[in-house]
Parts: C-alpha cells; structure tokens; sequence
C-alpha cells in the first residue's frame, strides 16, 4: 500500500458537525482534500455554506443541513437526510455542543441538565445514528471531540463541562469495545486551548487568563483549528485501522506537563 493509498478518502462520505467555523471546518476540509464527500451540520447557516462552498472548490459533494445536535429529533432529521443523499456513512467528526461556566456552588440543576444534554446526550445520539449504520456496513470510524477535561480538572467554574467531558471519554471507551468486533472505531480527540471567538472573549475579559494557559503549554502557543487536520485524516483513514478506544490528547504537551512542573526556556 502506498502512502498515498493510506490515507485516501475517495468515494467516502464523512459527517461533520459544527463545521460553520473552527476545529470542525478544518476537520470539514482536510476530509475532502483527502478525498472525502460530506454532509455538514451547524446552526450557523452563513459560515455553514462558506464551508460547503470550499469544499466543493476542491471538487468534493457538500450538503449543508441546519442541525441543533443537543436534540434528538433534530439529528434523526439530519440522518435521515444523509440517507437521502449519500445512503451512506463512513466518518462520523461529533465536534459540536457548547458547555458552560459556573462555580460548583452556584450551578443549578437545570444548567448542569443543559449541558449534559448538549455534550453528552446529544454527542451520543450522534454516535447512535451513525453507530448503527456503520455496524449494519461492517465499517467506519467516529471521532469524538473530548477535552482535557476530559481526565484533568481545570477550576475556574468548569465543573459541569468537566463532568460532561468526563462522559465522553466513558462513552468512546464503551462504544468501541461494543462495536469493534463490527468492524467500527470510535477515538476520541482530546484538545486544551484552542483559538476561537469564545477563547479569544475570554482573554479579552480577563487578559491574565493567557500566562496562566501557557505555563502549561510547553509548545508555548495555544492551538489552532487546522492543528486537528492530519490527525482527523488518520482516524478517518485505513492509516489507523487497529486504532480505536483511544483518547488522544491534541495539547502542546498540556498533559504531559505535571501540575508542579516547568517548561524550560529557549535558549
């Protein structure tokens, strides 16, 4: 098998969800660079069709649907539609769902319902819909996006994004041990900081925030989007074929980094 051959993604149809902008439309792009063909889904309807447009300029089939992936009526809609028009599901990138912010004394329960809802509910009726497709085709992989709180904890008020991230990690392990024998892989991506509007709102509220991140950083930058692209490629390509119930940390070496260590200066 050549390189090439490896990682080839022709005549195979990938889901992505909140592909509008960040880590998925990067995701989005790298799948149909290799090759792929994809069904998008977002709330964001503008960012969404400029995805779907870039795709389509590398000569690939993009179909833009509307998709709140926290509702499970919503996302039957969308596979539904995948049915229509790919009949077929080989990459399943569950990128989408928003937490919150909030001290652990003060979080209420409907707050903490909100967001167990959006990541872990939704992100599992994702995998659901797509798990029972790939299993009756014999193959396909699915990556969940975690964190790294997903198995370190952050402060700052994350706690019930910790706890739903938490879930992620169990749910990846679960479905690729129930689902390997038929012939699905299910990783999961584990980012730190990566640059979007909602980080760069936080830095601009508390401009501190940068130094405290980066002491844990030892690459020295935080990521960026286009920093899941081969890696989205591996897990979506015959390239990583024995690899599944992995949680693979995307960090800079965040979680390399012992609490009470250093990062040694250049120089």
């Amino acid at each position: 098998m050549t390189t090439s051959s490896l990682f080839d993604l022709t005549g195979r149809v990938a889901m992505v969800s909140g592909a509008a902008s960040g880590m998925a439309r990067a995701m989005s792009l790298a799948l149909a660079e290799h090759g792929a063909d994809l069904m998008i889904l977002d709330l964001n309807a503008e960012g969404l069709e400029r995805t779907a447009d870039e795709i389509r300029r590398l000569g690939r089939r993009a179909v833009a649907a509307s998709c709140n992936v926290s509702e499970p009526q919503a996302i039957l809609a969308a596979f539904d539609q995948l049915d229509r028009e790919f009949g077929r599901i080989d990459f399943l990138g569950n990128v989408a769902g928003e937490g919150l912010l909030a001290r652990p004394e003060d979080l209420s329960l409907e707050q903490l319902q909100t967001v167990l809802q959006n990541l872990v509910v939704g992100r599992f009726a994702m995998c659901q819909q797509a798990g029972r497709r790939m299993v009756k085709a014999g193959r396909g992989s699915i990556v969940n996006i975690g964190s790294l709180a997903s198995l370190t904890a952050l402060g700052r008020g994350h706690v019930a994004y910790s706890m739903a991230m938490g879930a992620v990690a169990q749910m990846t392990r679960e479905l690729s041990t129930e689902w390997a024998s038929s012939g699905v892989r299910v990783n999961a991506i584990l980012p730190a900081q990566v640059t979007n509007a909602s980080l760069e709102k936080r830095l601009a509220a508390d401009p501190s925030l940068e130094a405290i991140w980066l002491r844990g950083i030892p690459a020295g930058r935080f990521g960026r989007p286009d920093d899941i692209q081969g890696l989205a490629v591996l897990l979506a390509s015959d390239a990583s074929s024995w690899i599944t119930g992995a949680l693979i940390p995307m960090d800079g070496g965040n979680m390399a980094l012992n609490g009470g260590g250093s990062v040694r200066k250049p120089g």
